[in-house]
């Protein structure tokens, strides 16, 4: 429990961290210090003085244990729907002779937009295929060049088994690649283990960086410096500063880079990952579980009116917990004037993270003791509940 290391609003439960995580206490201060010590007071002499440059690796080399990864897989820079274009391009080069993207109806929708804009882009010579999340092995065959999952499904929280999928995408050939967006500091990953080519995912959900932090891209060791990068961006050049007029990718998982690093947001993500040094990712998840099995025995006890839809099996969940009502919405929003922020998805989806680094039991029963008095005394059912935001 590192509850103190987070800023959480006083009389806040917050149960959305699975969406965007709280602010760590540390971020604003190392920030600042990017802010004035660095940009302030070094001005363009911090890329090499304060080694704004090589913080894309250096943050990507932190990471990597975080999800299971060797050092020099990893690199940090732009955003997951840039990582999804540049693994699935990636992909699909190796398995020219194939035509085929496999997924599932979970995945998180970016990920279908970036695969029908790089297939238009390819003149429509490849196929989405989307089916069933428990019928993916089933489809996996010689047409299939690449299986593009997110690990966690963003609705349900629904867990996929990585490495049997993986395994299962090998036999027949397949290019496997896994978003870790709901993954990453949710639950243990072997991502060297598993053995897929490709894993992108943000840092911003469980990892803590704030809104709009930079994505991750992984590249499987034999592949660091063979993988094209597709997007051939200025900083995954191997001699950026010699302004060569023709690209000539990094030999390293620099190539995966693309764009001027995000200085400042790559700043609150270095403090984030502070929190992880002493971490272990297996108590974090046996905690979560805890956490969620409790939130489901009440839930379900307390407010019989709403269904679950997330797997009762904890070993086939992520660190969320999905109910749906036909008052979704009205509720979340009634729950959040509470001082309890869960959040909605269409159609009628309320979720709920639990992040044991900030999230405990008493926190736990509170919540749904003030879930169970909205929907007794309907306080819901008010106008101003109702009129949909445009983020929800």
């Amino acid at each position: 429990m590192k509850k103190e290391q987070f800023h959480i609003p006083k009389g806040v439960i917050y149960l959305d961290g699975n969406s965007l995580g709280p602010l760590p206490v540390a971020a604003a201060a190392r920030v600042k210090q990017a802010l004035t010590d660095e940009w302030g007071e070094m001005l363009i002499t911090a890329w090499n003085k304060a080694g704004w440059f090589h913080q894309p690796g250096v943050l990507g080399d932190r990471l990597a244990p975080i999800i299971g990864a060797q050092p020099g897989t990893v690199v940090i820079g732009d955003t997951l729907s840039i990582k999804v274009y540049q693994a699935l391009a990636a992909g699909l080069s190796m398995r020219p002779d194939r035509s085929v993207i496999l997924t599932d109806s979970g995945n998180f929708p970016t990920d279908l937009y970036m695969a029908e804009g790089l297939i238009k882009t390819l003149g429509n010579k490849v196929e989405l295929k989307v089916v069933e999340p428990d019928d993916v092995d089933n489809h996996l065959d010689e047409n299939v060049a690449v299986m593009m999952l997110t690990e966690v499904d963003y609705r349900t929280g629904r867990l996929h088994d990585m490495d049997y999928l993986t395994k299962t995408a090998h036999a027949n050939g397949v290019v496997a690649i896994w978003d870790l967006a709901h993954s990453a500091g949710a639950l243990p990953v072997d991502l060297a283990g598993c053995n897929p080519e490709f894993a992108v995912g943000c840092t911003y959900k469980y990892l803590n960086a704030g809104p709009g932090a930079p994505a991750f891209i992984y590249t499987r060791p034999d592949l660091v410096d063979k993988a094209e990068p597709a997007l051939s961006g200025w900083m995954g050049h191997s001699k950026p500063f010699a302004f060569d007029k023709n690209y000539v990718p990094s030999n390293s998982i620099e190539r995966m880079r693309v764009g001027t690093p995000p200085v400042l947001q790559m700043a609150a993500l270095d403090a984030a990952l502070d929190i992880w040094d002493d971490v272990s990712l297996q108590d974090v998840r046996l905690k979560s579980i805890e956490l969620s099995e409790l939130f489901i025995a009440q839930v379900e006890k307390r407010c019989p009116d709403l269904s679950l839809i997330s797997p009762r099996d904890s070993g086939q969940r992520g660190s969320q917990v999905s109910f749906t009502s036909d008052n979704g919405y009205a509720l979340i929003q009634a729950l959040t004037a509470k001082g309890v922020i869960g959040d909605y998805r269409e159609p009628n989806v309320m979720r709920f993270g639990f992040t044991p680094l900030y999230i405990d039991r008493e926190d736990v029963l509170k919540a749904v003791t003030i879930l169970e008095k909205i929907i007794k005394d309907k306080s819901w059912d008010q106008k101003q509940f109702k009129q949909r935001s445009e983020v929800t």
